[in-house]
């Protein structure tokens, strides 16, 4: 495999960034291309990003809140280490966001603000490419061409963000969450394309307001078509949809089920041998019970055996 095709396929990780609004999980909403991607196993990619988000968040429906809007600017680190599992490519990616986040909402007429600073709930995801991509060596791995992959992964939310229980805005979660995912991914000569499914599943919170806050499961679909260049520069469009997570607090359920449907666009090119640095952005294209927001991330990368 050219030595071009290879710097293309180990910048495949980018941060992502969660923050949790009162009573819903961001973390439905990745858009996150080449996460099945085909590399060489004993990579590592370290990253730092930076994303920031200004939009209309979710709020309880019962509540005399309109106009909540959020300003957050965050930043992550993440790393990635590929391995193999059993002759399959098998990756574990840890990814720790901090957030200052700023917002404003209308309650009963009067024009209330507020700030948060602090870590957001850690990211750890565990995949493996079951078909289409075996656990290859550096020298071997240049030998072989990808086709198509299908892999599976766990991410686990682990809630070490930042909570108050006595506040409905938040950046922790103070709960854990589990997203069983599989993917495909397929290469037509320098075209990926790319399509997961995955459901999180959420504990309870019970510090929430003095009450237990349960969530139901959230349903996330996204798709990936990627073009690559011969420098190693590629152009990927993204787009997600997510359903489902109707809230119950102590009991009681309201009207928060969630349908909606995100689109975006990512550049990535490298810098220097085993650098790049990759920008994102993604809209709300339709939001049925708010998370009408967009986002710009920027993400440097550096790969290395």
């Amino acid at each position: 495999m050219p030595k071009s095709t290879f710097n293309v396929l180990i910048q495949k990780h980018h941060f992502m960034m969660l923050f949790f609004m009162g009573i819903f999980s961001a973390f439905s909403q990745d858009l996150e291309p080449r996460v099945y991607a085909n590399v060489p196993k004993n990579l590592n990619v370290a990253a730092i990003g930076y994303a920031y988000m200004d939009g209309n968040v979710l709020t309880e429906p019962s509540l005399p809140i309109s106009d909540f809007t959020i300003q957050s600017h965050n930043l992550a680190a993440t790393y990635v280490r590929t391995f193999g599992l059993s002759n399959k490519l098998a990756r574990v990616q840890v990814a720790l966001p901090f957030t200052f986040m700023d917002g404003s909402a209308n309650v009963n007429g009067e024009n209330i603000t507020g700030s948060r600073t602090g870590f957001a709930d850690m990211k750890v995801r565990f995949g493996v490419n079951l078909l289409g991509s075996p656990a290859l060596d550096k020298a071997e791995f240049r030998k072989y061409e990808q086709k198509t992959i299908l892999g599976m992964s766990l991410v686990t939310s682990i809630p070490t963000g930042k909570y108050y229980d006595d506040k409905r805005v938040n950046i922790g979660t103070n709960r854990w969450g589990f997203k069983p995912e599989i993917g495909v991914s397929q290469r037509f000569s320098h075209f990926y394309a790319e399509v997961y499914g995955g459901v999180w599943f959420y504990t309870d919170n019970n510090d929430f307001l003095g009450k237990k806050l349960e969530q139901k499961p959230t349903y996330s679909l996204q798709a990936h078509t990627s073009y690559y260049f011969k420098n190693s520069m590629w152009v990927g469009f993204n787009t997600n949809w997510f359903f489902g997570g109707k809230t119950i607090t102590d009991g009681v359920s309201d009207a928060s089920a969630i349908d909606n449907w995100r689109v975006g666009a990512t550049f990535s090119t490298p810098i220097a041998k085993g650098q790049s640095i990759r920008f994102q952005y993604h809209v709300g294209a339709y939001t049925n019970n708010g998370l009408n927001y967009y986002a710009i991330t920027a993400a440097y990368q550096y790969s290395f055996f």
